[in-house]
This record gives structure tokens, sequence and C-alpha cells, in this order.
């Protein structure tokens, strides 16, 4: 039996745990170029030839190209590499984590009861007010890359799978996915927590799924984009290897695209796998979505309040925004919404052991990944292309009218609507 105690949280913002994250150019090198200061960088090669020759010269990191390579360098090493003329090599970006704002309320702390077993978003997911446990996911993996996840925490702990840290000195540590930071555990839990073994903690949508906890940003919500790129293709490889369907969840993103995270998301689309990632929280402004929601492979997923506006669920304000110019079509393009789920106010594990109560597209997300590997647990036949489809199927019944830029039919801050179990 676990016992009963609780802290109060004081109402915060901060800016190392939030919804997506954004990316912000490489710190610059010192000015001295004798400096031993370091930074990430990304070498391309024109030929396997050369490529070959620098990697003898260089510790590569991550090969995510056919004659290319991430590795650390110094600024003087760098200016060098420069001036061949066979080489590109670019600074690698690294990307921190958006603000979120975490509920002014009494949480739980480790080894205590949640004060709430089935959180609103998975009721409103449901569509039963009165749901008390759920179920579904068999067979899908939910591949989680964030933060880490605590893998202890006692709803969760029965799901884990697979533990991978991509953020290290040694660029993929098996068994070890740390999370500093609480987000990364957060998410896990609205996707896949399973009550625990006496089943009296809290419920993700889908807790018969299995987990692949990812951890590719860094305590301080921090991290670089050719390890998440990384972790999206092993993702990838990995499902293929077992045979097993896998939902890609990316709680994180950016402002402005990036070439190895997109051709990483294109890659991993193209073995099977469903993206699913969040808008970002820069709305109400049109053109907003940041990466990688914003790609065509990848569902971008707007946030849903817990209040009624002309009739049904709102669009948080935070929450990032499409072009009002492609509403109406039905049609996935670049920088579009795509789905909308509950992300306002969401109670889900947290990395203490605990729970927590934080708001964000990143807290929409894992709804949808949740839904997604529970109606293809039913549908074990479907493709990727199958089940996206019926998910933009059920979210067209569930219009979403509430909220800036919300209206009839697709449009530009809901999408396409609110997709639910039933």
């Amino acid at each position: 039996m676990r016992k009963v105690k609780m802290l109060v949280l004081s109402a915060l913002i901060a800016g190392t745990l939030s919804a997506p994250i954004q990316v912000a150019g490489a710190t610059p090198p010192s000015e001295d170029k004798n400096s031993s200061e370091t930074f990430r960088v990304y070498v391309e090669a024109n030929n396997k030839t050369t490529k070959s020759t620098l990697k003898d010269q260089y510790n590569a990191r991550w090969e995510l190209t056919e004659n290319g390579f991430s590795t650390n360098m110094n600024q003087k090493q760098f200016e060098a590499l420069q001036k061949n003329k066979n080489v590109t090599v670019t600074k690698v970006d690294i990307v921190t984590l958006d603000t979120d704002v975490r509920a002014s309320e009494f949480e739980a702390l480790a080894g205590e009861y949640p004060t709430q077993q089935v959180p609103w978003g998975i009721k409103a997911i449901y569509n039963n007010s009165n749901l008390t446990t759920t179920s579904g996911g068999q067979g899908i993996n939910i591949a989680v890359l964030d933060s880490g996840v605590n893998t202890s925490h006692y709803d969760l702990v029965n799901t884990v799978e697979q533990c991978k840290d991509f953020t290290g000195s040694t660029p993929l540590v098996n068994g070890s996915c740390t999370d500093g930071n609480g987000h990364g555990t957060h998410v896990a839990g609205t996707a896949l927590a399973d009550g625990g073994s006496d089943k009296a903690g809290i419920y993700g949508v889908a807790p018969e799924a299995d987990l692949w906890a990812y951890k590719v940003l860094g305590s301080d919500g921090s991290g670089y984009s050719d390890d998440i790129a990384a972790a999206i293709q092993h993702t990838a490889d990995q499902a293929v290897a077992t045979g097993t369907k896998t939902v890609i969840n990316m709680s994180l993103g950016s402002s402005v695209s990036n070439s190895l995270i997109t051709n990483a998301v294109n890659y991993a689309y193209g073995k099977g796998v469903l993206i699913v990632a969040a808008a970002g929280n820069s709305g109400p402004a049109q053109g907003s979505i940041g990466y990688p929601g914003a790609l065509v492979n990848a569902i971008a997923v707007a946030a849903l309040e817990n209040r009624q506006q002309n009739g049904t669920y709102r669009v948080a304000d935070f929450s990032s925004r499409g072009y009002n110019s492609t509403d109406g079509d039905y049609v996935i393009q670049q920088g579009d919404i795509e789905i909308s789920s509950p992300g306002a106010s969401i109670y889900s594990t947290w990395n203490n052991g605990g729970y927590n109560t934080i708001s964000g597209t990143s807290m929409a997300t894992p709804h949808v990944a949740g839904l997604a590997a529970k109606v293809w647990a039913q549908n074990p036949t479907w493709s990727n292309t199958q089940l996206r489809t019926n998910l933009q199927s059920r979210a067209k019944e569930v219009d979403i009218k509430g909220g800036i830029g919300a209206s009839t039919g697709d449009d530009y801050a809901s999408g396409f609507g609110f997709a639910r179990v039933q």
C-alpha cells in the first residue's frame, strides 16, 4: 500500500520544462583559435574516400548520411576543415525546451497515490466522463523521444521494453534513459501509464503498449539535432528488425526546419513508423507551427483546454497555428495542424516517482500517440498511412469550433478536429 503525502508546488513558468523545443544556433566558440573548447558539427564529404580519411582524424558520433558524420571539434579545426574543397562542415543546432506552465496545486510524491487516476484528457479522448480505467495498445511500441523517462515509476515500470540514451559521450547507451527534467516521464504517462501493479495508479491512453524510452535531451532540456535524428532512425530500424508496429512521440520542436531531423522523419515514415509531434506553444499567430510537427510526414497536434466554447472544446491560445489560406481543404501540407487533443492542465507521471500538472502541445501529443497505438492494435494489418487516414476520419467526427481561428470543418487552429477512441 502506497502512503499518501502531499506537496504544494508553486505556480511557475519554467524555461526548461515545456512542450516543444526551440532551436537556437550553436553556442559561439571561443575567439581564441587555439582554444580546446569544442562544439558539435556535421561533416559532409563529397566521396567515401574523403569521408573515410576524415573519420580517421575525428571521432565520428553519428553517420546520418552516406558520406557524412557528426563529431566534435574546436574552432581551429573547424576553420581548417572549411578550407577543404571536398568537404562541407556545418555547426549542429543546439535545441532547448520552450516554456511551459506548471499548475499551482497539491501534487503527489513518490510512493503516493495520484489525486486523479483518469485525468480529464484521458476521459475526453475516450468520450467517457465516468471512465475509471483504460485499455489497449497491445503489441504496439510507443517511442518517446524526450528528456528520458523514469522507468522505475510505479505506473510505467511494467510498460518498459527499451531504455536508451542518445545524449552521452558514448553516443548510444542501452539500459539508460534517466530523466532529470520530468517532461519525458510526464509524456510517457499520458501515452501508456498502466495504473501500476495494484491498479491504483494513473492511467494513460494505451496501457498495454510497450514503451521505448529514448533520451535525446539533457536534464536542462537542451540537446543536439543529430542526437534526435539518430534516435528517429534507430526507432525505425528497431521497428523493422523486431517486425513490430511503432509510433514515435516527439513532444519537441524548433522554429526552423533542420535537415538532419527532416531526413530522419522521412526515413522513419518510409519504414512504416507513424510520427506524432507537438505543434508548438507559439500561438495564436498564424504560421507558428514548429518542426518536425510542420513536416508533411508528421502529425502536428494542437492543444485543447478543458472548457467549452461554441459547443466544443477550445483550442488553447498558446497552441501554435497553421495558415488560414489552407482552411477547408482537408489536405495536409507543410505547416498544417492535423489533429487536436487535450493539452492544458494535464496531470501525469513525474520523474520524482509522483505526479505533476503541466500544459503545452507537448501534453496533447501523447494523447494522440496513445490513441494511434490503441487503434493500431485493433487493426494490426494496417500500414502507418492507413492508420493516419483513420485518425483523420475520427478527428472529422468531432469538429472543434472553440478558440482563436477555430471554425467549422478543417481550420488552421484545430485541424481536422479532435480524434477520439469513440
